[in-house]
């Protein structure tokens, strides 16, 4: 049960940092879009473990060892994880599906604090 709620987190996740990367690309027709810092190391990290073929819990402990070896320490990834509970808690009390769940999930995780 852990493994199946780590990855729906993980999926969502993803999901969130490409969706911000193609908004923002989008947005920025005529400049270069960067992302920052966090969204940088979970996207590299996130390749290299798609790239190895890493699934479950492999993938966890990789991606937990990769984030930190990139400066992203554990208290930065266990906030996001409970930043990801609280919102997805949210998503659920409002009972929104489909794209109302993918903007409610993109507009709550960016938010900041």
């Amino acid at each position: 049960m852990r493994v199946s709620r780590w990855l729906v987190v993980a999926g969502v996740m993803l999901t969130v940092v490409s969706g911000q990367a193609a908004a923002t690309q989008a947005s920025t027709a005529t400049t270069s879009t960067q992302l920052n810092s966090q969204q940088q190391k979970m996207k590299e990290c996130a390749q290299e473990g798609k790239a190895k073929g890493l699934k479950g819990e492999e993938r966890k402990t990789f991606m937990s060892s990769c984030l930190s070896s990139k400066g992203m320490s554990q208290e930065d990834i266990n906030k996001q994880q409970q930043k990801m509970k609280t919102c997805n808690a949210d998503a659920k009390t409002k009972s929104l599906k489909g794209a109302d769940y993918k903007a409610f999930m993109k507009t709550c995780l960016s938010a900041s604090g």
